[in-house]
């Protein structure tokens, strides 16, 4: 709350204070009225008034026993607001304005063509400079102005406290782009005739950072009128991720580019004035005050041009760089559009769950459907602006006006009960054919959509106990394929031969049991993009994309050389980093999921050595995993980790790392009778009079 908020240097000194202002720069700026609270559901209002005053009586009732956190850091948890429940998460905007400006220094140094040939985006089409748009005036430092993370030098703080400023300066680091190593998910959902039952099978497993505690929290929300079930976020009301009786629905960011950056003419004569349209206008000046601790207030001016908020200004040329998002516009907080989902009311069947989907702004997701009635669905959901001017978003635009949003795009790709009788997403390029212009130019992965594909293509009856197994599916699909790199050659070095025979027989799994799963990691870290894709093939967008059309291409010398190269810089690095003991070099090892209390060192829980990764289905961060049985709901299964509750001793801190790390599900009990059956205990909470 107080880093989206921009108000960490209340709490962490002077160091934060330019982290403040930039985010409470960028940050929605409302008005806080019906428009806002009430898009997300049409009793908006009602239920973020409703969870604030619950928090609010909880603090007000425990200030004399916090938790620990509280205790240890000396901080006082402030009243809950409505306006608190709606913030936007900054990260993914500051993300995408990031990879504009790289993208536009890559251009200016490289040129369109190599620029783009470097890049691969997925779809595949060259950059044009827009008109007016001057690249050589663009310096790092306006890409630098974006960073706004918190200094990584220490300053004169209590241990702890600093823990907590490191642990809040490492939020704008992460990365929500997908390259083939990183968290992915994974949604499908299939139809009664490819499963055992004849009813509709859907699984879901997002992938975010293994957290401790737990980033997802189920619950199931049982009321006059609402009757939901599944996983969501302590701060966020409702459902994310789960069914309502009628309908079930899962989500995997699609990656829709909803950021722009304008560059703005600035009056020499006046530099509170930018141009739009040959006419100067004012830009927009607030005042605004941070609380900083052990000094006093700072007092910040944040400029907004009508593009948006001016994140850098550049005095000598005469310009100003502004951030246009979506995430600024009435109804576009994380993940709250699911709230008309959980009412079978609002959202009975597939059907009416793709209306609803005009509600779901942000982030851009893959949303599936299954229901009761045998429906399937898909949607890409996003508040996605219409540019005019024939431009993509993929470079900074003038901001004089030829280049603008009109609106927002009704033409969002969707499939109702296609004829194949499944539907899957991997945070790949789900774009239809010719579909145009594109949501996204981004560096797509194609390597666990491949795998799914492989499934799902050879048709099959599908239980429950199958999603679990796919959920959890270690192996790299290019395996065979990538082979070839190694057939044609030997090698006089002991590691390195042992190696090339080790991948040679291997299965192609990720097991964290597996030293050929480690070999194999390490050796394509080492290897190009041009080794793994055949002489003349462009590549589909993305490391490892294509490494399975090398089946049937022939694979040329210089690509043996590279193999052999990058093998023997592998086994070098594993060396250097797992010792000399080659049994020991196990997957595990490599790719291991750590849950550390965040401030107390004591409330450490084990770390779990992990199969998967490397760009398999069971990519790196799914804590949550669903799989929704429309036969009997009462047979669906998920995963969470590490427990449901963040307070340490609290016997349900932990309990859930076990069953996760091995790969086991627990029910989802939902009917009235089985969750009775199932209960071990009963908390009672009564209002207050």
């Amino acid at each position: 709350r107080r880093y989206n908020g921009g108000r960490l240097a209340a709490v962490l000194g002077p160091e934060a204070v330019e982290h403040d202002r930039l985010l409470r720069l960028i940050q929605y700026q409302g008005p806080w009225d019906d428009a806002e609270f009430n898009s997300y559901h049409p009793q908006g209002r009602r239920i973020f008034t409703a969870f604030a005053n619950g928090v609010n009586a909880y603090i007000e009732s425990h200030r004399d026993n916090l938790p620990v956190e509280f205790k240890l850091t000396g901080i006082t948890p402030e009243p809950w607001t409505l306006q608190d429940l709606v913030l936007r998460v900054p990260a993914r905007s500051l993300a995408s304005a990031r990879a504009e400006l790289r993208f536009a220094l890559s251009v200016a140094r490289l040129g369109p063509a190599e620029a783009t040939r470097r890049a691969q985006p997925d779809p595949f089409i060259e950059a044009v400079v827009p008109r007016g748009l001057d690249l050589s005036i663009i310096s790092q430092d306006v890409l630098d102005a974006l960073d706004g993370t918190l200094p990584a030098v220490p300053f004169p703080r209590p241990p702890l406290l600093e823990r907590f400023r490191r642990a809040a300066g490492a939020v704008p680091s992460l990365d929500f782009g997908a390259p083939e190593d990183s968290p992915g998910s994974n949604n499908w959902v299939v139809s009664g005739r490819h499963t055992a039952t004849g009813a509709v099978l859907l699984a879901n497993d997002p992938h975010r950072q293994v957290t401790n505690p737990s980033l997802r929290y189920l619950v199931h929300l049982n009321a006059p009128g609402w009757d939901v079930i599944g996983a969501t976020e302590p701060a966020i009301p409702g459902v994310a991720i789960g069914h309502n009786g009628r309908i079930g629905w899962g989500l995997t960011i699609v990656g829709t580019d909803y950021d722009d950056v304008f560059v703005e003419e600035l009056n020499p004569a006046s530099p509170n004035q930018a141009k739009w349209q040959g006419e100067w206008y004012p830009l927009r000046v607030v005042v605004d005050t941070i609380e900083v601790r052990g000094e006093a207030p700072r007092t910040v001016e944040r400029k907004y041009s009508r593009h948006g908020p001016i994140f850098y200004e550049d005095p000598l040329n005469h310009r100003a760089y502004a951030l246009r998002s979506t995430l600024q516009e009435a109804g576009t907080a994380e993940y709250l559009g699911a709230l008309r989902l959980n009412q079978a009311s609002l959202a009975p069947d597939c059907g009416a769950f793709l209306e609803q989907q005009r509600y779901y702004l942000a982030p851009s997701e893959n949303m599936i459907c299954g229901d009761v009635e045998g429906n399937i669905a898909w949607h890409a959901s996003a508040l996605t602006p219409n540019r005019v001017g024939g431009w993509y978003g993929r470079l900074p635009v003038p901001g004089t006006g030829e280049y603008s949003w009109n609106g927002y795009r009704d033409d969002l790709p969707y499939e109702y009960n296609p004829e194949r009788g499944w539907i899957a997403t991997a945070n790949h390029n789900v774009l239809p054919h010719g579909y145009y212009p594109p949501l996204f130019f981004k560096r797509a992965p194609y390597v666990r959509w491949d795998r799914l594909n492989q499934i799902f293509g050879s048709a099959g009856h599908f239980r429950v106990e199958d999603f679990e197994r796919l959920q959890h599916d270690t192996r790299w699909p290019y395996i065979d394929a990538e082979k070839a790199l190694l057939r044609g050659w030997t090698s006089s070095t002991s590691d390195v031969e042992w190696a090339r025979t080790e991948i040679l027989a291997w299965d192609g799994r990720y097991e964290s049991d597996s030293v050929a799963a480690s070999l194999h990691n390490y050796w394509r870290r080492n290897l190009d993009d041009e080794t793994l894709r055949p002489d003349g093939w462009p590549a589909r967008g993305g490391v490892g994309s294509s490494g399975f059309r090398l089946a049937s291409r022939k694979v040329s010398s210089a690509q043996e050389d590279q193999a052999r190269t990058a093998l023997e810089q592998g086994t070098r690095q594993l060396r250097e980093a797992l010792g000399a003991e080659r049994a020991s070099w196990r997957w595990g090892r490599l790719h291991a999921s750590q849950f550390p209390h965040w401030l107390v060192s004591a409330y450490d829980l084990p770390g779990v050595e992990r199969s998967g990764g490397g760009g398999t289905v069971a990519a790196t961060g799914a804590t949550f995993r669903e799989v929704i049985d429309f036969s009997n709901l009462d047979n669906s299964r998920v995963t969470s980790t590490p427990g449901q509750s963040g307070q340490p001793g609290s016997p349900f801190y932990g309990n859930l790392r076990e069953l996760w790390g091995n790969g086991r599900y627990f029910p989802l009990v939902y009917s009235r009778a089985a969750v009775e059956a199932a209960s071990a205990h009963r908390l009672i909470l009564r209002p207050l009079k």
